[in-house]
């Protein structure tokens, strides 16, 4: 009972120092070394346990998804600087309309996200044009940052086959399987995630016209302009070579090597071909770009250079929370919570469903509380789905699924740089996120693992 609450209060610890802004990176080594003194008292081996176990499942995540983190990064730094990722927002906005405002906003920020642009960089371009967008069509501000949480935190991260995020590529790993993974499974999640969020967006939208809300008392002077913006298909361009080259290579060209080789690195070709699938087709859309946009990148070192930056935070943060569970999986106390979710249901696609959407709550992170989840219980889940006959890719799916619901908690580093840059509150828009990136999430899973269940 004493190391349940130690490990409870650790876990409230941080995400209190998350939603208090400290970084994960600096937090996350300090709060897993404390809950080992808690739970095992002060002969726990500290020194030990930082570099042969928390390092080790931080250096783990760094080894599996650097290649994935900075290839995306240069890939979204250059979409920006060629005014693509622009180009999109402003053509969705221009065909649908300022009274198609909410719309707009989502379907662009899926469009990019879905092109492997991180959430990061599509809510810093897709707000500029929502605020403009939001202020002519007289719809409260307030609702953006649950626009651009629809868009990018939703379906096209855990649920549309094909996407390149990292939550649709870590399971690919623990199963064998390639970024398509369940596709109808993913496009029903896809379009029961996108509806439902239309349908409370809309309605919000509504009540606030009928209460002649506005949007608000902010000055916004901007106008949307197309000057010097690019077409609108050299700029899809980018996005499809991605799309292709990752069905091409995943369905295509790996499952025909013989991948025999891959035995003196005890792997095999099931467990890395998806990943590098993914990380071959970003390459190539980078080098796509910086092909065709060579005199217009002014200083193509850089913009390199900033986009292999921008990938250093978000990986370091995921890894130092997949550092932490490695401490956290360490203790005797992690088998007793192990036991309890295992003894929820004796369904895997129920218990993978709950333990995943659990850990990545706690964590605050998808990638990081994914990462965790299946580094302790992907063999378990595969051989239990095994007896039922269930495939490996519907767990695949399943678990992308689960990790896009209770990772979007307040204390979530999306969530709260979404709302600065938004100029926003917690108060004023938290509500419209929480509904979009987390309940409607959830409710879409569970409707996918009851169906998924009757079935089998």
């Amino acid at each position: 009972m004493f190391s349940i609450i130690g490990l409870i209060l650790s876990l409230v610890l941080i995400m209190f120092l998350a939603y208090k802004g400290y970084s994960t990176i600096i937090t996350a080594p300090i709060v897993a070394l404390l809950t080992l003194i808690v739970t095992t008292g002060f002969d726990s081996h500290l020194m030990a346990s930082y570099t042969e176990v928390y390092m080790s499942g931080f250096a783990s995540f760094v080894k599996n998804y650097f290649p994935l983190f900075m290839t995306g990064a240069i890939f979204a730094i250059l979409m920006e600087k060629a005014n693509y990722a622009k180009s999109i927002s402003h053509f969705i906005t221009k065909k649908l309309g300022s009274d198609k405002a909410i719309l707009s906003i989502v379907l662009s920020g899926a469009l990019l996200t879905y092109g492997g642009v991180s959430l990061f960089v599509v809510a810093f371009i897709s707000y500029p044009i929502a605020r403009i967008l939001f202020k002519e069509a007289d719809i409260p501000k307030r609702l953006i940052p649950g626009c651009i949480a629809l868009g990018s935190f939703t379906f096209t991260m855990t649920a549309a086959p094909g996407s390149p995020e990292i939550q649709n590529v870590i399971p690919m790993k623990y199963f064998g399987t390639d970024a398509f993974a369940a596709p109808l499974l993913g496009i029903i999640a896809s379009l029961l995630m996108l509806g439902l969020g239309m349908i409370y967006l809309s309605r919000e939208a509504k009540k606030a016209r009928n209460n002649n809300e506005g949007y608000g008392d902010y000055i916004e002077n901007e106008k949307l302009t197309e000057e010097n913006l690019p077409n609108i298909f050299v700029s899809i361009l980018p996005i499809l070579i991605i799309f292709v080259s990752n069905l091409f290579f995943s369905k295509v060209y790996y499952p025909s090597v013989d991948g025999a080789y891959l035995e003196k690195f005890n792997t095999t070709l099931g467990n890395v071909s998806g990943t590098w699938s993914v990380i071959i087709s970003i390459v190539i859309a980078d080098l796509f770009l910086v092909i065709t946009n060579f005199k217009k990148l002014k200083n193509i070192k850089s913009i390199l250079d900033e986009g292999v930056t921008n990938s250093f935070r978000p990986l370091l943060n995921s890894s130092a929370i997949v550092g932490y569970g490695s401490v956290i999986k360490s203790l005797a106390i992690f088998s007793v919570v192990q036991n309890f979710v295992f003894n929820i249901s004796s369904n895997p696609i129920i218990s993978e469903a709950l333990s995943v959407n659990l850990i990545c709550g706690l964590t605050a992170s998808a990638s990081g509380g994914l990462t965790i989840t299946l580094d302790a219980l992907a063999p378990t889940y595969l051989q239990m789905a095994s007896v039922l006959n269930i495939s490996p890719e519907i767990l695949h799916r399943v678990a992308s699924l689960a990790c896009g619901g209770l990772d979007t908690l307040p204390h979530n580093g999306a969530v709260i740089t979404t709302l600065a840059i938004c100029g926003l509150t917690h108060k004023e828009s938290y509500k419209d996120i929480f509904v979009t990136s987390v309940l409607i999430p959830i409710i879409v899973t569970a409707i996918i693992v009851i169906g998924v269940s009757i079935y089998i």
